[in-house]
């Protein structure tokens, strides 16, 4: 079963009717949740969800617009769909027709559900983006008007036979991961790019940060280019699904284990 516009639909019987501004113009972005005994960092995925609303001139739906409405209102996935955990893809995009001016603010939503199972194994192949760049731009602090640089590159990864790919942005700076912020340690200091780097502003990756705040961590958020990241002790990625340690960027071998990055992992468990 899916969600569309708050009533539970079966997804063979489901149809947009058209005109439809996300399909015709990208006129929306999504976001990616984990349900897994509740909904992870629905705070942060609501801040978010708010910033890329008034970037793009809409108003948040009632139902998505509070934590504890958009937590109580993805619940209904979990149980119409009998699954104890949940990854879920929360689309929004303008209601109406018209052209490229707006002609409301209201916005129409679709909510799916897949079975989640975590994966927080090693990543062992990874390297830098040879065809697609990161790109700074008034949205791409959030998912869904860029999402063509992440299907390039995870096509991309496929092809190199990579574990993970890293975009840089085309000044040459370390952006993130395919589909994750990117952090490196070096010298008991962490290290993550700003979001002038064009990277998306990650909900697990404000997590890391503030984990690290608590923590006492040492950390740095700037420019970097990929060989600050090659001379690292150790590094990761982190997304909503999953954190995962990075064993080797092209012929550079991470330390496996990490004090500081323990201690990070511990925290965010």
């Amino acid at each position: 079963m899916m969600l569309y516009n708050g009533e539970l639909v079966d997804p063979l019987k489901f149809r947009l009717s058209l005109p439809n501004r996300g399909l015709a113009f990208g006129d929306g972005f999504f976001e990616t949740l984990v349900f897994d005994g509740g909904l992870r960092y629905a705070t942060g995925h609501l801040a978010r969800m708010q910033q890329a609303a008034a970037a793009l001139y809409l108003t948040l739906p009632a139902a998505l617009a509070t934590p504890h409405a958009l937590e109580t209102t993805l619940a209904q996935l979990l149980v119409a769909n009998l699954l104890p955990a949940a990854r879920l893809r929360l689309q929004l995009w303008r209601a109406g027709g018209g052209r490229y001016t707006p002609p409301t603010d209201s916005a129409d939503w679709l909510a799916t559900a897949e079975p989640f199972v975590s994966d927080n194994s090693p990543l062992q192949r990874v390297d830098f983006a040879q065809q697609t760049h990161a790109m700074l731009s008034p949205l791409s602090f959030c998912k869904g008007p860029q999402a063509w640089l992440y299907v390039r590159a995870a096509h991309e990864r496929r092809q190199r036979g990579l574990d993970e790919i890293i975009l840089c942005h085309a000044a040459g700076h370390v952006a993130e991961a395919g589909a994750a912020a990117i952090f490196w340690v070096r010298d008991e200091v962490l290290f993550t790019p700003a979001l002038a780097s064009g990277c998306v502003a990650g909900v697990r990756r404000a997590a890391v940060l503030q984990a690290a705040l608590t923590l006492g961590i040492r950390c740095q958020q700037g420019l970097f280019g990929p060989a600050d990241l090659l001379a690292a002790d150790a590094a990761f990625t982190a997304n909503v699904a999953a954190v995962r340690v990075i064993h080797t960027i092209q012929n550079k071998q991470y330390l496996a284990n990490n004090r500081l990055i323990t201690s990070l992992f511990t925290a965010l468990a």
